[in-house]
């Protein structure tokens, strides 16, 4: 499978001349490519298989399921990017060097071609936050009810995280001060 993604990568590196791009380091803009194509395959597997199915998408979602999607996508990003638990996912694709605050940790991507862009992915919770949303959509606009329970929940993580530095800023400053 992944020869094979290579292979197609390599070839639509060729047809848009992507080679040259970056003069400083490695961008693999085939493995970028590829990703996109994997992530435009899937929204349309998921919108045939909708079609197909005959169920109706969602006319709109509602305020408070929206921001806890958006809060459940800024912590599962930050969870899959920047975790010490998630390192074992990550480590494949990419090199340690170093710790956050708390238990975050920052890793760079590492390998060549697709294997490094999927690195790439993978240490960026900006990158990674838009393939969550789209799960956690397609998640709403098929199963709302358990979708919700684990924006829920995620969202919960979130807010335990902020409480936690507001502790620790407010714990730093009152010893500090006295």
């Amino acid at each position: 499978m992944s020869d094979a993604m290579d292979q197609a990568a390599e070839k639509v590196g060729r047809v848009t001349g992507a080679d040259g791009y970056s003069e400083e380091g490695e961008v693999s803009l085939r493995g970028l490519a590829t990703l996109a194509g994997v992530y435009a395959t899937g929204a349309g597997v998921f919108a045939w298989r909708m079609r197909a199915s005959g169920r109706q998408l969602p006319e709109r979602i509602p305020p408070l399921d929206l921001l806890l999607m958006g809060v459940a996508t800024y912590r599962s990003s930050r969870l899959l990017t920047k975790d010490k638990v998630t390192s074992f996912l990550r480590a494949p694709f990419t090199r340690r060097t170093g710790s956050l605050h708390g238990a975050e940790v920052m890793d760079v991507p590492r390998g060549h071609g697709l294997h490094r862009s999927v690195g790439e992915l993978l240490a960026c919770p900006f990158c990674v936050a838009m393939w969550i949303a789209g799960g956690l959509t397609a998640g709403y606009a098929t199963a709302p009810r358990a979708t919700r329970l684990v924006t829920s929940c995620l969202s919960s993580v979130a807010l335990s995280d902020w409480l936690q530095y507001a502790w620790s800023l407010t714990q730093q400053k009152a010893e500090g001060e006295g």
